[in-house]
């Protein structure tokens, strides 16, 4: 009895010893650290990346405008993803969208972990693709839209359109491999967002350019960009926080992560150089609006792609990027004219299609080298991904329209002509972005 007594106490110790670092192995601090920087990194392509990319782009009267509501936005959905946004995105909920179990953030607390990372930080990062998403739609209706139509639009699009759509891919919905159509075709593949957010961003400012019809003088009046500087600037920083954006939606610091980098950068450079060579055939000279506008174009396209596919299907997806994309912002405003601002469609709608489409062909290792990593039918995969774009463009365009129905019976979504003719800048902030004694 006493030997038995002595060793239930050595057995007592041993776990005592070795309970804290079972535990402590539960968190990798190399993950954690990883997805922190990547946090930070998409957080820098909103503000200040995105906001000068677009500020460079509108007319000097309404710099200030494009900046104010990327922060806004910023701050807004912060706000609305702590309530709601969060738990409707990766709350257990259904099929369709989550539910309310971790309204406030009730259930993050500081030893909360998912996988290998505290869970807040994972809600951080998360937060900032909910911040990016709307802030893209801007470009959309830059120049045109009230204000306060932004904030109210911005608030019912975040919750009602964002948090379902990424749920169905991420939080375990009917696009995931867990759910309805992961059970005949293996699921959507969306490593960082081909649908979640760039398929959606395209598709919201098609449907917000349409229903508030073009800017005043379009397409007659040349809409010369006030400063293009900023804008490449503000591409330079979108393309360094895009290997966050990526790298870290591997939830890693794993060998995903790092070929998510390398191809991404790969799209990124080929897009550029491809549609700097389309503008010098068809117009004669390159331009720097067109090097960076390629750029943008190969890293939605290679977003959904980003932890599946190897160099080589990297390299084709930015040619096919720089491409088509070029094409299409050109088809849709010199033939089209639809007044999409700062071409947000042709760029991340179409760019987001093509990559998703993409993904099913490269991702799969019977390419051999020139393929991923994938062991997936081809063609199964492709109507999975057929099926993922649909969804997400009918999903998103007839919501989208509601809303902005909505919110023009609220506030009227568009400004006065007065106040378009004077800029957003002074008729809505009462403040210049340039010196106008300069």
């Amino acid at each position: 009895m006493k030997n038995f007594e002595n060793v239930r106490l050595w057995c007592v110790l041993v776990i005592a010893v070795l309970a804290p670092t079972a535990m402590a192995q539960t968190l990798d601090t190399g993950d954690t650290a990883w997805l922190m920087t990547s946090t930070a990194l998409v957080l820098f392509m909103t503000i200040p990346g995105l906001s000068l990319f677009y500020a460079g782009l509108v007319r000097q009267n309404n710099v200030l405008s494009v900046f104010m509501q990327c922060f806004s936005i910023t701050c807004l959905v912060t706000i609305l993803w702590i309530l709601l946004g969060y738990s409707l995105a990766f709350g257990e909920g259904n099929p369709f969208v989550g539910d309310f179990s971790n309204f406030l953030l009730k259930d993050v607390q500081e030893g909360s972990i998912s996988g290998t990372i505290p869970e807040s930080n994972f809600a951080t990062f998360q937060l900032t693709f909910a911040i990016i998403t709307p802030a893209l739609i801007v470009g959309g209706f830059a120049e045109r839209m009230r204000f306060s139509a932004v904030l109210i639009f911005t608030t019912l699009w975040v919750l009602i359109v964002y948090a379902p759509l990424c749920h169905w891919v991420w939080g375990g919905g009917w696009l995931s491999a867990d759910g309805w159509l992961g059970s005949f075709t293996g699921g959507l593949m969306d490593f960082a967002g081909g649908t979640v957010v760039h398929i959606s961003a395209g598709t919201a400012a098609l449907v917000a350019a349409l229903y508030l019809g073009p800017r005043r003088g379009f397409p007659t009046t040349a809409m010369i960009p006030h400063n293009l500087p900023f804008t490449v600037v503000g591409a330079g920083m979108l393309w360094v926080g895009w290997f966050g954006f990526n790298g870290g939606s591997a939830l890693a610091a794993n060998g995903d992560a790092a070929m998510a980098i390398t191809v991404t950068h790969i799209s990124a450079a080929t897009a550029a150089f491809t549609w700097m060579v389309m503008e010098w055939i068809r117009f004669g000279k390159p331009s720097v609006l067109g090097a960076v506008t390629g750029m943008v174009a190969g890293l939605g396209s290679i977003t959904p792609a980003s932890g599946y596919v190897g160099p080589a299907g990297a390299l084709v997806i930015g040619l096919v990027a720089g491409l088509i994309c070029f094409i299409a912002t050109n088809y849709l405003k010199r033939t089209l004219k639809i007044d999409d601002s700062l071409d947000v469609f042709p760029v991340h709608g179409i760019g987001g299609i093509l990559g998703t489409l993409l993904t099913a062909i490269f991702a799969s290792s019977a390419l051999g080298w020139f393929g991923g990593q994938q062991d997936i039918n081809i063609l199964n995969q492709l109507l999975a991904q057929l099926i993922g774009v649909l969804a997400t463009v009918i999903w998103v365009g007839a919501v989208t329209w509601v809303i902005l129905k909505v919110t023009d019976l609220m506030v009227k979504v568009r400004v006065p002509e007065d106040d378009e003719i004077e800029g957003l800048d002074l008729s809505t902030h009462n403040e210049r972005g340039y010196n106008i004694n300069y």
